[in-house]
């Protein structure tokens, strides 16, 4: 049996500490909460825009190995396919684990303006940065929170973003500090979730989600990749992993979901830096990312209600 732990009050007999926070007076501790949120409020960055950017777009996942940056490629291509006069970025922010510069066949290092800014390197019209483009194919990034926060405020005040309307953001897997500096420092228009319908994906899902709802930002949407398996003899289509990510989306309360076919096209033109929307512009997988452009598009510039 443990000992119930007493405390002695001015004037008074003991009390056991249960009872004695019971006392506390209601007043005092919503008092102590107003303090508490103002302090925090004083202490949040404000949001600063990145200069010329109009729109800036998360693409997360939570779970790592779900084709985040497969989606984050494709939606920037396909992007400037469907509004070909809008000018396109795709800023890789995972530092650790930088995909772009594959799979848009990227390997060249940036130059730098007369302003001291890095100028993005480009093809396929969509203008890109990231970490794999600053150090080589060998090299490992072993570093800690403040100095990942510091290349990636790099690759977003230290570019030359000018002229961009829509900003598409690769961001790692998690929840964690990279997610909140982007939220609390950048003004984001949206995020797409992108998950597979495997449990162990949708349970980390979930809590992606729930953080971005808490940070405010609109979720435009979930993107299933894997959704189904086609045979290439009798074209049947297995559905992997049944109808797992709707009942999420359900639960949640999101209500666009965009279904991407494990496919060998789209997995080849991204190990080739040369993405689907590009080599096979009206296959039917294309067909899907074009759809998740246009969407993307009439939400962030639909008139805002009041």
């Amino acid at each position: 049996m443990f000992n119930t732990i007493l405390i002695r009050t001015a004037g008074k007999s003991c009390l056991p500490i249960s009872g004695h926070l019971q006392c506390i007076h209601a007043k005092c501790l919503s008092q102590l909460t107003e303090n508490q949120v103002e302090l925090m409020r004083k202490k949040l960055p404000q949001k600063k825009a990145i200069k010329g950017v109009k729109h800036i777009i998360l693409v997360a996942s939570g779970k790592g190995g779900v084709g985040k940056s497969t989606t984050a490629v494709n939606l920037a291509t396909a992007l400037k396919c469907v509004a070909p006069n809008k000018d396109i970025g795709l800023l890789d922010a995972d530092v650790f684990g930088p995909s772009i510069p594959l799979m848009m066949n990227l390997h060249e290092t940036p130059l730098i303006n007369n302003d001291n800014l890095m100028v993005p390197l480009i093809n396929y019209g969509v203008k890109c940065m990231s970490m794999g483009n600053l150090i080589t194919n060998q090299s490992a990034a072993i570093w800690r929170g403040l100095m990942v926060m510091n290349a990636i405020d790099k690759l977003i005040r230290g570019v030359s973003w000018d002229h961009t309307d829509y900003m598409i953001v690769d961001t790692p897997p998690g929840t964690g500090d990279t997610h909140l500096s982007l939220a609390q420092n950048l003004p984001i228009s949206g995020v797409i979730i992108v998950t597979t319908g495997q449990k162990a994906a949708l349970d980390v899902t979930r809590r992606g989600i729930t953080m971005f709802k808490k940070l405010n930002i609109p979720i435009l949407g979930i993107v299933q990749n894997m959704s189904v398996m086609k045979c290439t003899k009798c074209y049947h289509e297995n559905h992997i992993f049944g109808n797992r990510v709707q009942k999420l989306a359900k639960q949640e309360k999101i209500d666009t979901l965009f279904s991407v076919p494990m496919d060998p096209k789209i997995i080849d033109g991204c190990d080739s830096g040369q993405p689907i929307v590009v080599t096979h512009p009206d296959s039917p997988q294309v067909k899907i990312y074009k759809s998740l452009a246009d969407y993307v598009i009439h939400f962030l510039d639909k008139p805002m209600s009041k």
